[in-house]
């Protein structure tokens, strides 16, 4: 087991990975912040949902998924349609548009992790990924233990999959 030490300096570390957070928001488009980024790599990945499955995997309060959903909606990247189960609700998916912009978004944000982490090895980038994956999991990120619908066909992933 860890000791209180180190625990504090994963705090530390923790605490300052909103530089790496600030440094990927820069290469996003301009209309897409990365709330939005983030709205269409869930569609994307786990397939039409309500808007309250959405809320849960972004793990936010529904006022906010909907400012998100306003969002990439006003600029047509997804589709919004009642839901055949339940009209009062609405059924939200990634469309033509939106899978175009998430496919340039994932570039940049593939091209700036290559440019920063260039001296990484691959096999560093992988631990890092499992670490990371293995802390989101203990805190019980829902998007761990999520079965995307159609993951088989998506090969687009943004930073916050990770």
């Amino acid at each position: 087991m860890a000791t209180q030490r180190h625990y504090e300096e994963l705090a530390r570390q923790l605490s300052a990975i909103g530089t790496v957070k600030r440094g990927l928001t820069r290469v996003l488009p301009a209309d897409c912040p990365s709330g939005a980024a983030v709205v269409l790599m869930l569609l994307d990945r786990y397939g039409e949902m309500r808007m309250g499955r959405l809320a849960e995997l972004l793990d936010i309060d529904m006022s906010v998924t909907s400012r998100h959903v306003a969002h990439v909606a006003d600029r047509g990247w997804v589709d919004r349609k009642p839901d055949p189960l339940d009209r009062r609700s609405r059924l939200l998916s990634i469309n033509t548009s939106g899978r175009a912009l998430l496919g340039e978004v994932s570039e940049r944000y593939t091209k700036a992790l290559a440019s920063c982490l260039s001296d990484w090895s691959d096999e560093d980038v992988d631990r890092l990924n499992e670490l990371l994956a293995r802390l989101r999991t203990n805190f019980g990120d829902t998007r761990s233990r999520a079965v995307p619908q159609h993951a088989a066909s998506s090969t687009t992933r943004t930073p916050s999959q990770r």
